[in-house]
């Protein structure tokens, strides 16, 4: 009877013990389910989630971030608005904690909207170290571009060389950098043509300056301007086409290159259904610029670039095409053929960057042997814009804005409704464990009638 009664004993203890641990393994995960919100983003490129870019930006800016959102509650198509737009504002608060946003009414204070000078609804005004930018479109892209403006400091301007047909930078002929110039103003660059011929000189405040495959002869006066920018640590991004330097082998000399008249043959841009006078940017020299670059870039019609030995510069060829190709000397309209005599076989480099240090400053400088690749024509071709952005940030001095820019979006979202949340919350909190609970007591009442 003594055994019974202590058999009877353990067996309850067991029981009690088990169903304590099975309320606590019940209990304890929609406890935490309930205090702590965690998210996964299983969109197929997470466009509900922020970018690296994003997040780059976000961590580099010290210091508060204010933003006011003019906006009206309701809207006759699109329903709530604010709540559209504070859920957009989301991850990028949680990101950044410091980042205030106030929804104002223009309807209720079209004081505080007219001093803002905020014109429809559905603007916001971001602040940041005292700049302000006004954002009117809502999507990553929009928003990220205009923090990278708050964080551009500087108000040097990038001067391009104008005066014998170069490319330009406001055009929009397929030749011209148009498209790319607006990338360039959207990030915050100051754009300002320049003519040596009417200008002494090229401004002390440039940040760098641009010459885009001019298409006349520079006099020498012109020439012996840029030299001495260059000679005073002027920062220059030089753009060449397979035509001739136009007066410019000179600067050519200065920096120590040699320039191979001919265009590069590169049979891999045939494998992509591209003419084989495309050269295919695949592989990079260790460089900020290409840091984490792991993308194909095209450069249409492109020229060798040959960095000559020298004590001046720290060169490094920065792009490398034409690995199983040549250079091709010959006539292109006679057919395109390696000729062992005349050819250079691949892999060449197609643009090289070089700095040295002049008064106490990084001097730096970029030369790419095709201005097609950034001309509105071709600037969509593999990852060519984010690589001339790269390209100007580092030049500028601003390499820590660079970073490709937030993916396109390819997927649709799915979005419930708070009905709907509100059943799965329940499901998942309440009844699963009920279950889980009904079911740990059946197993338990059984036992205890064995």
């Amino acid at each position: 009877m003594h055994l019974k009664r202590k058999k009877l004993r353990l067996r309850g203890t067991q029981s009690a013990t088990f169903l304590i641990t099975l309320i606590l393994l019940v209990a304890l995960p929609g406890y935490l389910a309930w205090e702590n919100r965690v998210q996964w983003d299983v969109t197929q490129n997470e466009r509900n989630s922020l970018s690296p870019t994003s997040l780059e930006v976000l961590k580099q800016m010290e210091g508060p971030l204010l933003g006011s959102v003019y906006i009206s509650p309701q809207d006759a198509q699109l329903g709530n608005v604010s709540k559209i737009i504070r859920d957009f504002l989301t991850p990028y608060q949680h990101a950044k904690p410091d980042f205030a946003v106030t929804f104002i009414d223009p309807s209720e204070h079209p004081d505080l909207a007219r001093e803002a000078g905020v014109e429809g609804n559905g603007e916001m005004i971001v602040e940041y170290n005292g700049r302000v930018e006004q954002l009117t479109t809502f999507n990553e892209h929009a928003l990220i571009n205009l923090l990278m403006r708050l964080m551009r400091t500087g108000s040097r301007p990038v001067v391009t060389l104008s005066g014998h047909g170069e490319r330009r930078l406001d055009g929009i002929g397929n030749r011209d950098l148009g498209e790319f110039g607006q990338q360039l103003t959207a990030k915050g660059f100051r754009i300002q043509p320049l003519n040596l011929v009417t200008t002494p000189e090229v401004p002390a405040n440039a940040s760098l300056l641009i010459i885009a495959s001019p298409q006349a002869d520079l006099s020498e006066g012109e020439v012996d301007r840029i030299l001495a920018y260059i000679e005073r640590g002027g920062n220059l991004l030089w753009l060449l086409d397979q035509q001739p330097l136009h007066g410019l082998q000179p600067l050519a000399e200065k920096l120590e290159l040699t320039l191979t008249p001919g265009v590069v043959i590169d049979p891999q841009a045939g494998q992509l259904k591209a003419p084989v006078t495309f050269s295919v940017g695949a592989t990079y020299g260790e460089h900020p610029i290409t840091r984490n670059f792991d993308y194909l870039t095209v450069f249409p019609f492109a020229r060798q670039i040959t960095i000559n030995e020298n004590d001046t510069w720290h060169s490094l060829s920065l792009v490398e095409a034409g690995e199983n190709g040549w250079v091709e000397t010959g006539d292109l309209k006679a057919g395109i053929a390696f000729d062992a005599m005349y050819d250079v076989s691949g892999p060449v480099s197609i643009a090289a960057v070089l700095s040295r240090t002049v008064n106490d400053q990084e001097q730096r400088v970029a030369v790419i042997g095709s201005g097609y690749f950034l001309a509105n024509g071709y600037l969509g071709y593999g990852r060519n814009l984010d690589f001339g952005v790269n390209l100007v940030n580092w030049l500028a001095g601003d390499e820590d804005l660079i970073a490709i820019q937030p993916r396109t979006t390819i997927d649709n979202s799915l979005t419930l409704k708070e009905p709907t949340l509100t059943i799965i919350a329940w499901g998942f909190l309440i009844v699963m464990p009920l279950i889980f609970l009904g079911s740990g007591m059946m197993i338990w009442w059984r036992r205890k009638r064995r």
